[in-house]
């Protein structure tokens, strides 16, 4: 039962953490892509409005460095729970 239990813990953190990091894609993706963007473009960055910059570049560097992020909270989740591979 005790397994259960750990394994039960684990899931529900992984359910977590890919909830909170998956918001955060969202809210750069959609909410500075989409629904911010008149307010950004009031900024430039490498000579773009902020707002085309977060559309286009912004949401794939942000995927890309939140994949690292995950990769790193779930070998820190897995050596909690005795998961790991080492």
């Amino acid at each position: 039962m005790k397994d259960h239990t750990q394994a039960h813990k684990y899931w529900k953190r992984n359910l977590r953490l890919l909830a909170i990091l998956l918001s955060i894609w969202f809210v750069v993706s959609y909410g500075c892509g989409i629904l911010f963007v008149d307010e950004l473009n009031q900024f430039k960055l490498g000579g773009f409005p902020l707002g085309f910059w977060f559309a286009q570049q912004g949401s794939i560097v942000t995927f890309v460095v939140l994949i690292f992020v995950y990769v790193r909270k779930m070998n820190n989740l897995d050596q909690e729970f005795g998961f790991s591979e080492d």
